[in-house]
Order: C-alpha cells, then structure tokens, then sequence
C-alpha cells in the first residue's frame, strides 16, 4: 500500500503547484538558503513527522530536518517538532502540503487518543472505519494507530464484513455467512468473516450458523449489548458500533466487547494548529 502514499504525494504537488508556483519563482533567487521551524500552537498528539519526510524528500531530496519530537508525542503550544534547512524555494512549496498533511493527522491522533484513555482499564479497543477522506485514508488510519487506537479493515479486500444490506440482499445471515464461506473457498482466500446482527434473533442465527470470526453489534442499547456478550459466551470477537460517542464509549466497554468502532475519529475531525514559520 506505500505505492498509495506516493500516488497521494505525487497528486498532492500537481493539485497545489501545477505549471509552477509563481509567487515563488518571482521574488526568491534560485541559489537561496534557509530554515523553516515546525510550531505547534495547540496541545494534542503530534501526527505525520515521518510522513513530512516523505513529503520533503519527494520534493526535494536535498532537504535536511533536524528532528526533536516524533509521531505520538503529546505535545503543548510553542513546541518545536522540527527544523528544515534547505533550498527556500522547496521549502515554500512543500510547507502547504505538509502541514494539510500533519495538521489532519494530528487532528486524529488527538481525538483517538482521547477515546483511547477513556477506555483504560479495559480491554476493548477502539476501532477506526472506512469513514475517511477518499484518497487519504492510509494516513488517517495510520494516524489512527498513532494515537492509540486499531485499524479495523483497510477496505473492501483485506476482510469480509457482511452489513445489512449485505444480509438482506443476499436473504437473511445464514445465507449471507454460507456465501461468504463458499467464496472465499473456492477463490482460495483466507479473510476473517465478520457479520453485523441488529437483535438477538438475529444473534442466535449467526452463532447457530458459525463459521465467522466476529461479530458485530449494530445500535444496541449497553444492556443488550451485555446480554449479547453473556450469550456469545467468548466463541467469537464481539464489536460494538452504531452512533456510540464519547460519552456512551465506557459504557459499552464495560459490557466486556473486544472492540468499539467510531467513526468520527476520521469522518469529522478538526485539525491541530500547526505552523511552519522561517528561522530568524
């Protein structure tokens, strides 16, 4: 998948400079100088150093950073991550990409972080989803794991979760699990199957069906989702998800659920306030 991340860099730089950047190009010398310092003006986790790097060395392999604080570092305002020295032209036209890329990441990372502690204790861990900015999501889920959480899949390939339209199009669980089954035989795969269950009939069916890996618990109430872990009795993984927030998040847990699925550590977050000022 690190093919992803240079296609995303390689399309990132067209998007942003296209036939030149001017501004630039007509008032810096060619043969100039300097350093630019990375300033974080907003506590949270710090996310996407090592991608800044790749972003650098892209551009402009000539770049050197001296680097002080690294990817998952809790980190307060007026803090320096790092320093670039280097051509100023590269540096001006890196710095935008840079920090769209190390603000959204640090973003998520903070808030996952947040989600992350609020289930210490406990041994559900909070999941990300497929609820991210097309084009982005290998940095996003990476962010995600920077800060403390665990990617669910990274897309449709890499795991078979039968949702509901899945169960009712393909009519009811165990025709969707014996489907999945028969698949992945004859392609020769081997993925986890995962089932969503919206009640308990719906629950019993797929555990008297077997042959899955988890499953998931879809809008239920924490008392529900305590009776449904009772009856799965640990015969498969358990994950919680549907409209579960920051403050309903401990009480899932405490059912016992491996794992609690949030969408809004990628799909809403704000960005942390970075900047990327000249050294005087």
């Amino acid at each position: 998948m690190e093919n992803l991340i240079d296609d995303l860099i390689k399309l990132a730089f067209a998007e942003d400079i296209g036939d030149g950047d001017h501004t630039t190009l007509c008032c810096i010398p060619e043969d100039a100088e300097g350093a630019q310092k990375l300033i974080v003006k907003e506590d949270g986790v710090l996310a996407g150093v090592e991608m800044a790097k790749r972003i650098f060395a892209a551009f402009d392999p000539t770049l050197k950073m001296e680097q002080f604080l690294n990817d998952g570092d809790e980190v307060k305002v007026g803090d320096i991550a790092f320093i670039v020295r280097g051509k100023v032209r590269s540096l001006l036209q890196t710095e935008r990409l840079m920090l769209n890329v190390m603000q959204r990441m640090s973003g998520i990372a903070t808030v996952t972080r947040r989600y992350a502690r609020q289930l210490e204790g406990l041994k559900t861990r909070v999941l990300d989803t497929r609820k991210t900015t097309p084009g982005l999501r290998m940095i996003e889920k990476e962010a995600v794991k920077i800060g403390g959480g665990v990617n669910h899949r990274i897309g449709l390939f890499d795991m078979i979760l039968l949702k509901d339209n899945h169960v009712d199009f393909a009519g009811g669980i165990t025709n969707a699990i014996k489907r999945a089954q028969s698949y992945l035989k004859e392609k020769g795969k081997d993925l986890k199957i995962e089932i969503e269950v919206r009640n308990l009939d719906e629950l019993q069916e797929a555990i008297d069906c077997g042959g899955i890996d988890r499953i998931m618990l879809d809008n239920f109430t924490p008392e529900l989702t305590r009776k449904a872990v009772e009856i799965i009795g640990g015969r498969f993984e358990t994950e919680s998800s549907g409209g579960i927030t920051f403050d309903t998040l401990r009480s899932y847990a405490e059912c016992g659920v491996d794992y609690i699925s949030v969408g809004a550590l990628t799909h809403s977050v704000k960005g942390l306030d970075l900047s990327f000022k000249a050294c005087e």
